[in-house]
């Protein structure tokens, strides 16, 4: 059976005001001979380990994470997405996250990462399974999502049991924080849904009257079942830790995962030996699907001088039916085994498819 022809989209090119050379994009798609494998075909781990890592939120909530693998891993470069076209990801139908989530994570890894994080919950939610499945058992390379990271430092954090957690409509929805934390069985889990968060900071607005009392309605029920810890399970409301404290009391601890999946980045480039030992400064790439200069502005308030510039392409997930998985042919696989041709995994095929601590 002969591979499913190739369609056109806009591929995700590393861009920042010290772009990469051209020259050495096209080096770092040529296969080479040696047994390591990537989804490009046999590469040697050593040029594994300089490609960047690839980061992906629905918008500016994974720069979180983004800044949390930077100050951890100085040495790594970063190639950040922000499917701003499509996000809010958390009031969408599970099978839209997936193909919006999976569209991205392809163009990354058809960009040459050595790694992916999916630094949202609710793609995280929809669609980790999948991912794994897509590019770490075909390819090797390693999925490392924020929900395990946030409940392991809640399990560690609580004093009596009682755990909150707050996310968008589709993360709490999924019930992905209750099927983690049901290894402690002895834990008291209320979840609330928080869905008007992220458009706040999406907005910039961090702060505020308004602000205050959509937390304080939704808080509520947290402290009514008097929770000692609550997981932010969302990478946006990191930025919001000073309303979300101030509602909730300084005696409760807040858990962000950002912190906790640079651990998981650092342990999985450590163990697969995909380290940047380049002596050279490392870039830091941002992309957003939907409108670069909002992007741009809020990344520079919230991330830091490290967002240089933001490019804008479209998103390559709208061009398929929604729900759609991709599928691999067994041609594709051993082209990229054998050398002979970069598989091109964007072939979709039918289907419906006060001051609290933070941690």
């Amino acid at each position: 059976m002969a591979a499913p022809q190739a369609l056109s989209y806009p591929r995700i090119i590393m861009t920042s005001a010290s772009s990469m050379d051209p020259a050495a994009a096209v080096a770092a798609d040529t296969p080479t001979s040696n047994t390591a494998t990537g989804p490009s075909g046999p590469e040697p781990a050593s040029e594994l380990g300089s490609r960047p890592i690839g980061v992906f939120d629905s918008g500016v909530g994974g720069l979180t994470v983004a800044r949390s693998i930077i100050d951890q891993l100085p040495n790594e470069s970063i190639l950040y997405v922000g499917d701003t076209a499509n996000g809010p990801y958390g009031p969408l139908p599970i099978a839209e996250v997936r193909a919006n989530a999976l569209g991205v994570m392809d163009e990354l890894v058809d960009s040459g990462v050595k790694l992916l994080t999916i630094a949202c919950n609710s793609a995280s939610a929809a669609v980790l399974r999948d991912a794994r499945e897509r590019y770490t058992a075909r390819y090797g390379i390693p999925v490392i999502e924020v929900i395990q990271p946030a409940v392991r430092r809640a399990v560690a954090a609580t004093r009596t049991g009682r755990v909150g957690v707050i996310g968008t409509s589709a993360t709490v929805g999924s019930r992905a924080y209750e099927d983690t934390f049901a290894a402690a069985p002895d834990l008291e889990i209320t979840s609330v849904a928080c869905p008007a968060f992220v458009p706040y900071v999406e907005a910039g607005i961090t702060t505020g009257p308004e602000l205050l009392a959509v937390a304080r309605d939704y808080l509520a029920p947290l402290i009514a079942a008097g929770v000692d810890t609550v997981v932010l399970g969302c990478t946006h409301y990191p930025l919001l830790t000073g309303v979300i404290s101030f509602v909730l009391g300084g005696d409760v601890t807040l858990v962000s995962s950002a912190e906790e999946t640079a651990k998981d980045v650092y342990r999985a480039l450590a163990s697969s030996g995909l380290e940047r030992m380049d002596a050279a400064a490392p870039e830091h790439n941002f992309i957003a699907t939907g409108d670069a200069a909002q992007f741009e502005h809020l990344a520079r308030r919230f991330l830091g001088p490290e967002v240089l510039s933001v490019r804008h392409v479209d998103h390559v997930a709208a061009q398929y039916p929604t729900g759609s998985l991709a599928r691999i042919t067994p041609e594709m696989i051993a082209a990229a085994q054998a050398g002979t041709g970069r598989p091109r995994i964007s072939n979709f095929v039918g289907g419906s498819a006060g001051g609290g601590t933070l941690l």
